[in-house]
């Protein structure tokens, strides 16, 4: 019996290591083309998320973890977030012009278009394409305004492992997710390719 369940965990483990490695695998094929089952595996890599990320920590940099994945899931993610049509765009507070004379309240940073950052762009971009414009400082004021203000898709910019955490706690919800990785992190003086995002806007329109 004990010979049994023993030969039954190496056998899960082998197989959960193969699979594992198929998706980090497929992941990082996504970066530069398109991946069949990216779904099933997008699934996979958040089943397999916390030793993994302990074996990036360890072994590599677990940024690139992040990546793969919001790259992966982006790409799971492409079709249905067509269908969507009611989307709010969430930004990070990060972005704002160091001098940004705006004010916060329960729905994050109250951009007032004084133009001294992208974020005024942004927000006329956001409702040009029909999509509700946040500016956020972190997680709980997403929650806040998903519970008051329905949404069934959310377009992210933020950094990777931001992105990768948000996608990560909207799965299961209904909510489509997609994400535009900004061009360095830090939470301080960051930025985005601008074109990026009007290229996602359009792909979505």
């Amino acid at each position: 019996m004990y010979n049994l369940i023993g030969k039954l965990v190496l056998l899960f483990l082998i197989l959960s290591v193969v699979v594992s490695s198929l998706s980090l695998y497929a992941s990082r094929v996504s970066l530069t083309r398109k991946v069949c089952l990216s779904g099933f595996f997008a699934k996979v890599l958040d089943f397999f998320f916390l030793p993994l990320k302990y074996f990036f920590c360890k072994f590599s940099d677990p940024r690139k973890l992040d990546r793969w994945m919001v790259s992966l899931k982006n790409s799971a993610h492409r079709s249905d977030f067509k269908k969507t049509t009611k989307r709010h765009m969430f930004v990070p507070h990060c972005m704002r012009a160091l001098d940004c004379p705006a004010y916060a309240t329960k729905y994050g940073i109250q951009c007032k278009s004084c133009g001294k950052c992208v974020m005024d762009k942004l927000k006329k971009d956001a409702k040009e394409y029909g999509y509700e414009f946040y500016i956020v400082t972190g997680s709980s004021f997403v929650k806040n305004i998903l519970n008051d203000r329905y949404a069934d898709g959310v377009l992210v910019i933020a950094c990777d492992y931001e992105i990768n955490k948000g996608m990560r706690s909207l799965a299961g919800t209904g909510i489509v997710t997609y994400g535009i990785p900004m061009l360095n992190d830090g939470c301080y003086n960051t930025g985005v390719d601008y074109k990026a995002v009007t290229e996602t806007l359009e792909m979505f329109a």
